[in-house]
């Protein structure tokens, strides 16, 4: 395993923009990006400060001495990062992967999510 601390986005080379859907109850935040051929073992979720880098190298199964002859997918890996809004906690971060689907759900700070107030007859 290498540590990739000290490595820029620009070093490990240019990476494929997945497609990410974002919705917000008033709970929290549910992420689902796109991520066709990264299996499990080969995805990085980091949070550095407010932001959220997810990064994915997708595995092809080639096999030994066959060079592809024609290949739409030239990139070998995903990446987008985001900022979060503070309001959010980061520490309960909940992630899946099936079927080449990420799935993220960040609640908000226990502060911002709403409440109702109870009103006593006077």
């Amino acid at each position: 395993m290498s540590d990739e601390r000290n490595i820029t986005a620009s070093e490990r080379g240019p990476a494929i923009l997945p497609r990410v859907d974002v919705y917000e109850d008033a709970s929290g935040i549910t992420m689902f990006a796109d991520l066709p051929g990264v299996p499990r073992e080969r995805l990085t979720l980091r949070m550095e400060g407010e932001t959220l880098q997810i990064e994915g190298e997708i595995a092809t199964d080639v096999p030994e001495g066959v060079q592809a002859a024609y290949a739409e997918v030239r990139l070998p890996r995903y990446r987008r990062a985001f900022t979060l809004s503070r309001e959010l906690d980061t520490a309960r971060v909940e992630a899946t992967l099936k079927d080449g689907v990420l799935s993220l759900r960040i609640p908000k700070m226990e502060h911002a999510q709403p409440r109702r107030i109870q009103v006593n007859a006077g």
